[in-house]
Formats: structure tokens, sequence, C-alpha cells
């Protein structure tokens, strides 16, 4: 994948879910989708907290999270920032990013063990 361009975009999550409240996951889903067609442009993006509230791991996984299942840790973690967001949040967000992180590279191993040992190509 190309190194990213200087452009940025800024994507407040009170526009892109629509609501303030940050809970559901179908909510972050539409984060997600944002930040993920950004990356795939091979765009910077600055995500935004601002007149945010009740951000919960499940929005989060969501919005966030699920990216390390479509891009390379370090594209993510050079690629995306975010703003506005209060300490406590931003533990919760940390939190949810190592888990995720940990998890998609734990199931990718495993899909090639198993490929290693049934052969074939992965599904």
């Amino acid at each position: 994948m190309g190194k990213a361009t200087e452009e940025k975009v800024k994507i407040k999550i009170i526009e892109t879910a629509g609501i303030n409240c940050c809970v559901a996951a179908c909510d972050g889903q539409k984060v997600h989708d944002k930040i993920a067609d950004a990356f795939r442009k091979n765009r910077i993006v600055e995500l935004s907290f601002a007149e945010t509230n009740e951000l919960t791991p499940a929005f989060l996984n969501s919005a966030v999270g699920q990216l390390y299942g479509t891009f390379q840790a370090e594209i993510i973690e050079k690629s995306l920032s975010f703003t506005d967001l209060d300490h406590e949040d931003e533990i919760v967000l940390k939190r949810v990013m190592e888990r995720a992180k940990v998890y998609f590279e734990h199931a990718y191993s495993c899909r090639k063990a198993l490929r290693d040992v049934i052969g074939g190509e992965d599904a």
C-alpha cells in the first residue's frame, strides 16, 4: 500500500453517526466505513469526538477496532489520529485498539496454521 498523502480528512463522529451518544455498534459502523474509505484513498484521518458523550467499547470496536481486520497496524497507527477526546475515553480507545490488534493477529496466525496443516488456499 502506498504512503499516505499529506491530505488529511477530518471525520466528525457527531456528523457521521448522526448522534452524540456513541453507544451502538451500528453507529460505529458508519464511522468505520468513512475511515476505511479514506484509508483506501491513502488519506490521513483525524477523528473528532467533539460533542460526543457516552462512548462505549462496542461503538469503538465497530468504529476503530475492526479496522485491524482490513488494514495493517502500522497504517492505522500512522494514518489515524484522534481529537476532542477526554482522558478516560482515550484509555478505553487505546485498550480497544490493543485488543483488536492482538485479536486480528491471532486470527491470522490461526488461519495460516490451519492452511499449513490441511493445505490449500485461505478461504
